[in-house]
């Protein structure tokens, strides 16, 4: 039988109640990621964010949420050694718009833009590389850099584009908001990574 694992994340709840830590099941990957450079197979482990994620559409997997990465704040010029992972949903049961996240709308205050709202519940993982091969457990002690990212930096996915299902969930480079990553351009483009 294969085993889950669990590590320690943080869950931003789109009720407006206060973030707090919670237990990111994990299971053993059973495919290979050609991003993930040096990860064993033996080692890979899925994240399973979406049992967080209220109304999200069932039996579809991983196709259901996406992930954006968290290598750096506005003026580091350095990638954080334990990067991040925000983790949201992109695809509801019934096809309607996700609530906004009221936790992260209160703490952008001002540089709120609806366009770019994060919506639903989002969870956010720690990771030991910047090469996202393996989680680790976050804490509170997390909350103030990530409080930090989410004040300046809105959903990767404009609204309009999850309310149109034939429209791509990837935005296109014109429309997309500017990461803190100076990754690659093929790093955009990836798959769900590995763990």
């Amino acid at each position: 039988m294969d085993q889950l694992y669990s590590f320690d994340a943080i869950l931003f709840p789109a009720d407006g109640r206060p973030p707090h830590v919670v237990a990111l099941m994990t299971s053993p990957a059973s495919f290979t990621n050609p991003h993930a450079l040096q990860a064993s197979a033996d080692d890979a482990r899925f994240p399973h964010p979406e049992v967080y994620m209220d109304y999200i559409a069932e039996n579809i997997g991983p196709r259901a949420w996406h992930y954006q990465l968290v290598e750096a704040l506005d003026g580091m010029n350095k990638k954080f050694t334990n990067p991040y992972i925000i983790y949201f949903p992109v695809v509801s049961r019934d096809g309607m718009p996700f609530p906004v996240n009221k936790s992260v709308r209160e703490i952008q205050g001002r540089l709120y833009r609806e366009e770019y709202a994060w919506r639903g519940n989002l969870i956010i993982a720690k990771y030991r590389d910047a090469r996202f091969s393996q989680m680790m457990n976050a804490s509170m002690a997390d909350f103030p850099i990530l409080k930090n990212y989410l004040s300046t930096h809105g959903s990767p996915i404009k609204v309009s584009e999850r309310l149109h299902p034939t429209a791509p969930l990837v935005p296109s480079s014109a429309e997309h908001v500017p990461s803190t990553s100076e990754a690659a351009p093929e790093s955009e483009n990836r798959e769900h990574p590995t763990y």
